[in-house]
């Protein structure tokens, strides 16, 4: 659907930078890397975007499609900076958030620390009538009550509102009576209904979902309106599509009404360029790494596809813990994410060890080595001190990289504690944060049930590259990819995303005594309003159509998903389905059980219109080959020793080069560093393909 003249735009906003790229007919014309403007992200997207149209020499009016993905709504989550928030829930549920999961999510912990909830005690109100699961009134909505709750909410000085009625997923009615009763009222409050945010069973779950995205509505839905005026402003005609967490794209209007699933929109545009990659490659196998300026991410990638969740919690108290953060229930590319980026910050901790991360200098002040008035030593400081960052190269140049700042950063925090000098302060700063992202890799595959050894690692991101095979040698990864433009991953993976919509909805059924008619209906229902969403970011191709329904055993407190055929049902697919879920459950657990009645609880709807992009593979733009390698002095990584490596500008590389470690290959946005122990190659669509070399072999 790209015509093969079209120019089109991506802009991921991230923490510490903002990355941009231009595509012509799906080929990448120009990127650009910009500091982030943490007070008014809109700027340095302009920036950016400003300069790839200057490189391709183009104007506003020859954008025809334009991309964007923030991490402004997962920060204001993690950093608590939303709106003030409160609940109405039915009466005598008061308390959904206090009793949560009903366990603690570590048994034997004396202080534990419950997660933070956003909305405490006194900001939850209720209101009387109650729906039955199967969608039947029981009791009306006691519309007398409504004054008071209005009252409550003014006395409060309330910004937004999150309504979620018990089994409102089956019928609706009573939410959207009661909002439309206090909308009356309240016209500038705010209100998220939990049977549009997540229509499925489990109130603790819809409850959290839908406080989280009436936390981060009103902020969003600014930013989105300024973002949107600004570039039009600048002369921007085309739709603005979001990047959305399930790895789709959706519209601004759609995004405004539900934020929530903007949240890890950035992270899921690298899973989408690594899944490409895998494809292109023929590698089925793959661990994605993005590991950018505040927090490195990895997702498992089986069969060209990313691993995918329903399901995922924000800030955990404990990091690797499940049941430690706020449950969010929206189609989400499964991936772990940590703390560990280019701006993490080093500190000793009351123990005297040496800590990296979770706390980032971001983007302002940054880290020491930007001399912007930082001075805490970060993971870039140390990379710099290690001389694996050309100051005159960091960042195309647009930031002044000083490395005497970063080494006095260093010694004054750091260095004295360990009894170290800079530069070995530096590398133990390097070993901890490396070995942490190892660490999540390898916990991220055990809980999948995989073998990371086979695996194929795609490296990008701004630091990625830099830190791969110090991280693939600790996660036992033999073989690195990295692509071209490696440094705006992301932002060229929102380019090569789908237009699409995905609906989860509750709708229990016995498989026995399933309804072809009615179940057939409801899935029109998810497919008209899915549809709209669609059409409305991209009114023209195919629309492909995805439909799962999430069965189990009767009293099983979990689901299996099901593929199902894209089209209504017939009756021989009871039969089919049945037969389908004993396969799968037999898979997993080894053995099915006879006789045991099947139950279905949610289905899920998905349609995607794909877009067209060249390969990554392909366009290798025409340079000047075999340029002469210069030399510098870094921190060898393998024996601990300084020695001179050659430094080689990665477009003057010719296919079939190959390159020993250590050696550092550079490119205007990131930096790949060829370890001692492993070797590269060129192939022949410019791609670096890193190697470990046997232990024993010359």
């Amino acid at each position: 659907m790209t015509a093969a003249n079209a120019y089109r735009m991506a802009i991921d906003i991230g923490g510490t930078f903002t990355d941009t790229v231009l595509v012509h007919g799906g080929s990448i014309r120009a990127t650009a890397k910009t500091p982030t403007t943490p007070d008014k992200p809109v700027f340095g997207a302009l920036t950016g975007a400003r300069d790839v149209l200057k490189s391709a020499g183009i104007d506003w009016g020859d954008v025809t499609g334009f991309i964007h993905g923030t991490t402004l709504a997962t920060n204001a989550l993690i950093e608590r900076r939303g709106a003030k928030v409160a609940t109405i829930t039915t009466s005598g549920f008061r308390d959904i958030l206090e009793i949560g999961y009903e366990r603690r999510y570590s048994q034997y912990a004396i202080n534990i620390e419950k997660p933070d909830l956003i909305v405490p005690r006194q900001s939850a109100f209720t209101i009387k009538g109650r729906m039955n699961a199967s969608g039947q009134e029981l009791t009306p909505l006691d519309v007398s009550t409504v004054d008071g709750l209005v009252r409550n909410l003014e006395d409060g000085g309330f910004e937004a509102l999150a309504i979620c009625l018990l089994h409102s997923y089956a019928n609706p009615d009573h939410e959207r009576q009661l909002v439309a009763l206090l909308q009356a009222r309240l016209p500038h409050l705010v209100m998220s209904q939990s049977h549009e945010i997540s229509p499925e069973a489990r109130e603790f779950d819809r409850l959290c979902t839908t406080i989280a995205n009436a936390y981060i509505q009103p902020l969003m839905a600014g930013y989105l309106s300024d973002f949107k005026a600004r570039f039009e402003a600048e002369g921007l005609k085309c739709p603005i599509l979001m990047m959305t967490a399930s790895g789709g794209m959706t519209t601004v209007e759609t995004a405004r009404r539900l934020p929530v699933r903007l949240v890890e929109s950035g992270p899921a545009g690298g899973a989408v360029l690594a899944a490409r990659i895998a494809r292109e490659v023929n590698m089925p196998e793959v661990l994605s790494f993005d590991m950018g300026g505040t927090t490195a991410k990895l997702c498992l990638i089986d069969d060209f596809r990313p691993r995918m969740a329903r399901k995922f919690e924000i800030a955990r108290t404990e990091r690797f813990i499940k049941g430690s953060g706020m449950p969010v229930r929206i189609p989400v590319v499964e991936m772990i994410e940590i703390g560990a980026g280019g701006g993490s910050i080093a500190t000793i901790d009351r123990l005297g060890r040496l800590r990296v991360g979770p706390q980032s200098a971001g983007a302002d002040p940054g880290p020491a080595a930007f001399n912007k008035g930082g001075t805490d030593p970060t993971v870039t400081d140390a990379d710099v001190s290690q001389g694996l960052i050309d100051p005159a190269r960091f960042a195309e140049g647009r930031l002044s990289i000083d490395p005497a700042v970063a080494e006095h950063a260093l010694d004054k925090s750091i260095g004295p504690a360990l009894s170290l000098d800079a530069s070995h302060t530096a590398r133990g700063i390097s070993e901890i944060v490396d070995e942490n992202m190892a660490s999540a890799a390898r916990m991220h595959a055990v809980e999948s049930g995989k073998d990371l050894s086979n695996r194929l690692m795609i490296a990008f991101g701004g630091n990625g590259p830099l830190h791969a095979t110090r991280v693939a040698r600790r996660a036992q990864i033999s073989r690195i990819l990295v692509p071209r433009d490696p440094g705006v991953g992301s932002a060229v993976g929102f380019l090569s995303a789908p237009v699409s919509f995905e609906i989860v909805r509750s709708h229990y059924i016995i498989l026995d005594k399933l309804n072809i008619a009615d179940i057939n209906r409801f899935f029109r229902g998810m497919v008209d309003k899915a549809q709209t969403v669609v059409r409305s970011g991209a009114s023209d191709g195919k629309a492909n159509e995805n439909r799962i329904a999430f069965m189990r055993y009767h009293g099983q407190g979990h689901e299996i998903e099901i593929e199902l055929p894209p089209r209504d049902l017939i009756s021989s697919d009871i039969e089919n389905l049945k037969q389908a879920f004993e396969r799968e459950y037999t898979r997993q657990f080894s053995r099915a059980i006879p006789d045991m009645k099947i139950e279905i609880l949610n289905w899920s709807l998905s349609i995607s219109i794909p877009i067209h992009m060249d390969s990554v593979t392909d366009n290798i733009l025409d340079v000047e080959h075999g340029a002469p390698a210069e030399t510098r002095k870094i921190l060898c990584d393998v024996t601990g020793h300084w020695r001179s490596v050659p430094v080689l500008d990665r477009q003057s590389l010719l296919p079939d080069t190959e390159i020993q470690g250590p050696a550092l290959i550079t490119e205007p946005q990131s930096t790949t560093f060829v370890s001692a122990d492993f070797s590269a190659k060129i192939d022949q669509h410019g791609n670096i393909w890193l190697t470990q070399i046997p232990k024993g072999a010359t």
